[in-house]
């Protein structure tokens, strides 16, 4: 059975508006496994020191420089990363 792929219609072009982003990530969801942080083009995202529940050191944001691309919540593996956009 083949994958569906969905297109993102709705592109970030930060040539013609100013975007601020956030993210909002599920501590107790998340297993640390790091692929947003590479997908991150600012590096918001680092792993915590801290550990959620199951013993997982989480990802959190450490920065306030996100742009609102949604890279990290495409690559992250389990869903839990949520991104809000507004406008400037």
């Amino acid at each position: 059975m083949p994958f569906k792929t969905q297109k993102i219609t709705n592109p970030i072009n930060l040539n013609n508006m100013a975007v601020k982003g956030e993210i909002v990530i599920d501590r107790e969801r998340c297993k640390g496994c790091g692929v947003c942080l590479g997908a991150c083009p600012n590096t918001v995202i680092a792993l915590s020191k801290n550990v959620n529940s199951k013993g997982y050191n989480y990802a959190e944001a450490v920065k306030d420089e996100c742009i609102g691309c949604a890279s990290c919540a495409i690559v992250c593996p389990d869903g839990v990363i949520s991104v809000y956009r507004a406008k400037l």
